[in-house]
């Protein structure tokens, strides 16, 4: 199966990044192709993000399934959410969802990406 999975790039911290990182394994071991931005798409990018936004749209167009890291402070993975918000909830893309550290998150405002998330994952199951 192919998995993309939405997570921080920019200033993770390496405890968050070595627990993905073990996530990541767990899913190789047993076969799973997992692409990860921060392992899998090029972040040098001259066009200033243009690049990396295509490369990892088009990971997300390709995967059977999309798994979040959740990460309130983390730019890139709005975006990338965002994108996932239309293919599913705009334009009818079947793709399940799931929240890898909803275990951790602690959301009590309102409204939220979080939220919306959450919302989305009830409807792919």
């Amino acid at each position: 199966m192919k998995i993309f999975l939405i997570s921080p790039v920019r200033n993770v911290k390496s405890e968050t990044q070595k627990k993905i990182a073990e996530y990541i394994t767990s899913l190789e071991a047993v076969g799973h192709q997992i692409h990860w931005p921060i392992r899998d798409t090029k972040q040098d990018d001259p066009t200033g993000g243009y690049e990396i936004c295509r490369t990892n749209f088009t990971g997300i167009l390709e995967a059977d399934e999309v798994h979040i890291w959740y990460d309130e402070t983390s730019n890139g993975s709005k975006f990338d959410m965002g994108g996932v918000f239309m293919l599913v909830a705009m334009l009818g893309k079947e793709k399940k969802i799931v929240i890898v550290n909803d275990a951790e998150i602690v959301d009590n405002t309102r409204k939220s990406f979080y939220k919306v998330f959450k919302y989305l994952v009830k409807k792919t199951k």
